[in-house]
C-alpha cells in the first residue's frame, strides 16, 4: 500500500482542547487526537502535525506543504468563519484538503454557521467530536 503524506492544520485555540469549553469540543487534548490519528493512519498516510493561533502563521505553513504533502486536512477554528486568506491559499495550492471541525458549526451561533474556507475544500466534516479528524482523512485519502 503507497503510504501518503498528509498534513493535518490545526487553528487558533484548539492547543487549549481539552480544557477548552468540553462541553463542546470534548476532553481529548490535541495531542491526543493527534496521536490516535497517526495510529489509525500508521500504514496508509505519513501524517505532519501543525497549530498555530497566528493566521499568516496558518497561510505560510499551507504554501510550505507544496511539493511536499498530496492532502491536508484543516481544522480552522474561528478562521474558518473569517479568514479570506487562509481560504486562497488553500485554493492556490490546489492541494485537496477537507475542513473538520469538532463542534457541528450548523447548530451553533449564527456567526460560526458559515465557512468561508470550505469553498477551497473539497468537503467539510463537523460535529463528531475528535472523530471528525479521522473522518476527514479517511474522506480524503480517495481524492490523493
Amino acid at each position: 500500500m503507497i503510504k501518503h503524506a498528509l498534513a493535518v492544520i490545526n487553528g487558533p485555540n484548539l492547543n487549549l482542547l481539552g480544557l477548552r469549553e468540553p462541553h463542546l469540543y470534548g476532553n481529548k487534548t490535541l495531542a491526543i487526537i493527534c496521536a490516535d490519528l497517526q495510529q489509525e493512519f500508521i500504514s496508509q498516510a505519513e501524517l505532519t502535525f501543525f497549530q498555530s493561533n497566528h493566521e499568516g502563521a496558518i497561510i505560510d505553513f499551507i504554501h510550505a506543504c507544496l511539493g511536499k504533502v498530496s492532502g491536508m486536512v484543516i481544522n480552522p477554528g474561528a478562521y474558518a468563519h473569517t479568514s479570506i486568506a487562509i481560504r486562497d491559499a488553500i485554493a492556490a495550492t490546489a492541494i485537496p484538503c477537507v475542513e473538520v471541525h469538532l463542534s457541528n458549526i450548523f447548530a451553533r451561533e449564527n456567526f460560526r454557521q458559515e465557512s468561508i474556507v470550505a469553498s477551497s475544500c473539497l468537503g467539510l466534516i463537523c460535529g463528531f467530536g475528535a472523530q471528525s479528524y479521522s473522518l476527514g482523512v479517511r474522506a480524503l485519502l480517495p481524492h490523493i
